[in-house]
């Protein structure tokens, strides 16, 4: 009998939801992705402890201007992805700052920022993906980027407003919240649990991965941030998972047998005229959980960045 994580990666490939590279080497993920909390708990991580002191002090002496908290935490980032981008074959995901969300013009200029820093620490820009909020802004960033050749990774994406853009705009990779959609769920329902069929997350995620396989969209839809195995397991046959540790423990512990849960016979459908702006706009916000939890997750992901950004000062 196999385990269920040798199961799923029959159907799915598995990325690491972490930055510990002991966890990566362990579950042999095809990619893995960071976040500003991730970066934030790589602190008390004893393998980063040596790279992040050489990194800030290197960082600091290259930038002491108004901007050298912001290009520490960039060249943390890219450390860190570099350090990741040895164990794994495939790529790492490197995110834009939160607070630039709603910033076009500033998320392009960090996201040509990261991959020349890459560059500069001998990782092709092919082994990256930007990670940029799914915002309307953020998707026209990626479109732009995506034709200079720099994939990106839309996160935080909790509406068919949002998957619509961000497969129009042509992107390599979407990242769809599956656990977030489920709190937003049982906090207004006050339903306690779901089965995994009727997870009000996992029936989203779904209907993206539908969307996009009935208009033959290329971007690759990847299920993130569960809350049990059961939400992993019913999403089986997505093109991409990504797991945290904790989670990816618990399947190659368990034994069981793995079923593609993501539908292939679909019919074609025409894909008529992009979404515009206004229309974005309207339909993204007539979802309250969509647009709860972008808010939410943008400020969250704001707040660990100046939780990060206080540490450094403290190392300064």
């Amino acid at each position: 009998m196999t385990t269920q994580l040798e199961g799923l990666k029959k159907f799915s490939k598995v990325v690491a939801d972490t930055g510990d590279l002991e966890a990566i080497k362990k579950y042999q993920p095809v990619d893995a992705t960071t976040n500003p909390s991730l970066i934030l708990k790589a602190f008390d991580l004893p393998g980063y402890k040596e790279l992040i002191d050489t990194v800030v002090k290197e960082a600091a002496a290259e930038e002491t201007g108004e901007g050298q908290i912001d290009h520490i935490i960039d060249r943390l980032s890219v450390a860190m992805g570099t350090e990741i981008s040895k164990i794994v074959p495939g790529r790492v995901s490197t995110e834009v700052a939160a607070k630039l969300s709603y910033d076009k013009d500033a998320s392009i200029a960090k996201a040509r920022k990261l991959i020349d820093l890459y560059k500069k620490a001998g990782v092709s820009s092919d082994k990256v993906l930007i990670k940029l909020a799914s915002t309307w802004e953020g998707i026209q960033a990626a479109e732009i980027l995506e034709k200079e050749g720099i994939q990106c990774n839309l996160t935080l994406l909790f509406s068919d407003a949002q998957a619509r853009a961000c497969f129009e705009a042509g992107v390599f990779l979407i990242s769809p919240f599956v656990g977030r959609v489920l709190d937003w769920y049982k906090k207004e329902t006050g339903t306690e649990s779901y089965s995994a069929d009727e997870d009000p997350g996992v029936k989203f995620v779904r209907g993206v991965a539908k969307y996009a396989s009935e208009r033959g969209y290329e971007t690759i839809v990847m299920g993130a941030s569960f809350r049990n195995t059961d939400e992993i397991l019913a999403l089986a046959g997505l093109n991409r998972l990504t797991i945290s540790p904790a989670l990816l423990e618990e399947m190659s512990n368990t034994e069981g047998e793995v079923e593609s849960g993501i539908a292939t016979d679909v019919q074609k459908v025409e894909r008529g005229d992009r979404i515009t702006e206004a229309e974005f706009r309207w339909q993204h916000s007539a979802d309250p959980m969509a647009n709860d939890k972008l808010a939410e997750g943008i400020r969250n992901f704001a707040k660990d960045t100046e939780k990060l950004a206080e540490l450094i000062r403290q190392k300064l």
